[in-house]
């Protein structure tokens, strides 16, 4: 078709069938409202002129617009020409017309360019198809639709963007892992539940709750459960964190006899958008090989910002969440789009999908109960041949990690789990492992976050006890990292108008800017923190500006909590900064000395600490 004359009357009737084709595969619907009213309706579709919006229809009245080149409205081409079979898709939809309408389906490339790519004038009921090679988009690129209602009214509905179906359609089973979040998680349930095409294409939901506040008491839940009906398992079990929790839907899933289930891994506290579900179970149903397909993630308290879109880890850094180049990070999706495609190297498991061919080749996660689980498992299918593939437009609402202070018990975990993760799946160099960690040691405690020094140290020492620490799946070594905190007042956050100061004695300091000499500095900082020559006085710092150059200048120090909750008042102690110096270099030295030897104590014991028996001996513990 020429796109720059004005379409015939035979080639609009071409458009119009009044048959839903059975041997399409629905890849991603027309979804024009979110799940909730703090989600703003622009992520799906922005109008101009009058709009009535239902969750899957529009009502546009004479002159409105309506442009789906948005988050949710867009449809990922780059990544389905990329990943997928699929090389044509079709954006089908049923048309109600008092006048006439104008349909473009738009496209863009790696730089946003417009160009359109099909396009229909409209004066008739009926289901109207416009059609879209995928076949310029491998560096980057989107397509979506664009209305116009011209003479008249016109009602979009039943927008499907499909392509030729698979000979057979994989469904998919959901696995929830909770821990006393009972009313998030009874609302993760409803919402699945609340779409009729997502609860026709999904298995089963699990439910693995391994807290003290039963899931099964809420209303909510209860309200739920009959339309969930035989699909829906609740299983309780002892808390051995979200490694334990998620490994328990993988376990019962890749036990279940017959055709395999691929599984969708999914956080109880998301704010869950269904058409995500249905997004990635169709793209994993149309990979050329076995894939995992992982949800976006968008701010929770800032529901129009993208918080991650693809992930990688640095082994040899012990540092996982980092952004791919090019990826968008804490982005308005109102003012930005994606357009550049990304490839992950794995995706967490807020919303992830594992196909069945993975579970069977690799086997289960390892136990260690929280952090960088998720990691591993990415990495181990990676390395069998299971790319992980970040799909952008399909995303759920998590909450901010910005708004978690770093200084809490998590970064036991953090710690230990990053050395036995970066142990497996690559040579760490012990004395650049142990420079790094002596580095990061020293800015605590110049800091004055002594309890956070001792929490990291925590975790490399029972690292260096070798696999047998993960025996017990992770129950004693949270314990310990919890109550080891006590015995530092600076973990300790208190209300602020409560705080052990005086208000009136607090000084506000900001900081300046990054040194340009780091190390230089701290070396500094940390002669000033040990000879006492700091500003006295009760300064008070910011979250934003309480980096260790900034708050190393003082001895007694207010500062923000991340969450905003509180403050966390850091006091120079000379004595204990000593001790945990000397516990320092003496763990150090003994990683630097037994690294290589752990390493090939952990990879061995890989093969039983992921074995389905020994996952049943910790269900049953």
């Amino acid at each position: 078709m020429d796109q720059g004359q004005a379409v015939t009357a035979p080639e609009t009737e071409d458009r119009v069938t009044d048959r839903h084709a059975s041997d399409r595969l629905v890849l991603q619907r027309g979804v024009f409202t979110g799940p909730s009213a703090r989600v703003s309706d622009d992520l799906y579709a922005t109008v101009k002129g009058k709009v009535e919006r239902q969750r899957q229809a529009l009502r546009l009245e004479k002159g409105a617009r309506v442009d789906t080149n948005t988050y949710f409205g867009r449809f990922a081409a780059s990544y389905w020409q990329r990943w997928t079979t699929v090389t044509a898709v079709e954006a089908a939809m049923t048309l109600e017309v008092s006048g006439r309408v104008r349909i473009r389906l738009a496209a863009s490339d790696i730089a946003g360019h417009r160009r359109v790519v099909d396009f229909a004038d409209v004066s008739t009921d009926g289901r109207v198809v416009l059609r879209a090679p995928l076949n310029q988009f491998v560096d980057g690129g989107a397509l979506w639709l664009e209305f116009e209602a011209l003479g008249g009214g016109v009602t979009v509905s039943e927008l499907a963007w499909t392509a030729a179906a698979p000979e057979r359609i994989r469904p998919v089973a959901v696995a929830i892992c909770t821990f006393n979040r009972a009313d998030d998680c009874a609302a993760t349930v409803a919402a699945l539940a609340s779409d009729p095409a997502v609860l026709d294409l999904v298995d089963s939901v699990y439910v693995v709750d391994q807290g003290t506040d039963a899931v099964e008491t809420r209303a909510l839940y209860q309200e739920t459960a009959p339309r969930l009906g035989a699909k829906l398992h609740y299983l309780r079990q002892p808390n051995l964190g979200g490694a334990g929790g998620f490994t328990r839907g993988l376990y019962e899933v890749s036990a279940r006899e017959g055709e395999p289930v691929d599984i969708l891994l999914m956080d109880d506290d998301i704010l869950c958008e269904p058409e995500t579900v249905l997004r990635l179970n169709a793209f994993a149903n149309l990979t050329t090989e076995p894939t995992l397909v992982g949800a976006q993630m968008l701010f929770l308290l800032n529901p129009d910002y993208l918080n991650v879109s693809a992930e990688e880890v640095h082994l040899n850094e012990l540092r996982h969440g980092q952004k791919v180049p090019k990826a968008l990070r804490n982005t308005s999706m109102l003012k930005h789009h994606q357009e550049r495609r990304v490839d992950a190297g794995y995706n967490a498991w807020w919303t992830c999908l594992i196909p069945a061919e993975a579970v069977a080749e690799i086997g289960l996660p390892l136990p260690i109960f929280f952090q960088w689980d998720d990691v591993e498992y990415g990495l181990r299918a990676r390395k069998a041949g299971f790319v992980t593939v970040t799909l952008p437009n399909a995303a759920v609402w998590h909450a901010d990690f910005y708004w978690k202070d770093y200084d809490d018990w998590a970064r036991y975990f953090s710690m230990r789990n990053s050395l036995i993760v970066g142990s497996l799946h690559t040579d760490l160099d012990p004395k650049a492992v142990s420079r790094r960690l002596l580095r990061e040691l020293s800015e605590h405690l110049v800091a004055m976050q002594y309890g956070l020094a001792h929490t990291t140290l925590q975790g490399i020492e029972d690292f260096l006890q070798g696999p047998s620490v993960l025996r017990d799946g992770g129950r004693a070594a949270l314990a310990a990292a919890r109550s080891g905190r006590g015995d530092y007042p600076e973990t300790v956050q208190h209300p602020m108008p409560t705080a052990p100061v005086r208000s009136s004695d607090i000084q506000l300091r900001r900081a300046t800017g990054e040194p340009s000499r780091p190390l230089l500095v701290l070396i500094k900082r940390a002669i000033l923190q040990w000879t006492g020559r700091t500003q006295h006085g009760i300064i008070g710092v910011t979250r934003e500006d309480a980096y260790w150059w900034h708050v190393s200048l003082f001895d007694h120090v207010v500062v923000t909590d991340a969450s905003q909750a509180g403050v966390r008042i850091r006091r120079r102690d000379k004595a204990r900064a000593m001790r945990l110096l000397v516990r320092t270099l003496r763990v150090l030295r003994r990683l630097q000395r037994e690294l290589p030897e752990l390493t090939a104590q952990y990879r061995a014991a890989v093969p039983e600490l992921i074995s389905r028996e020994n996952w049943e001996r910790l269900y049953r513990s």
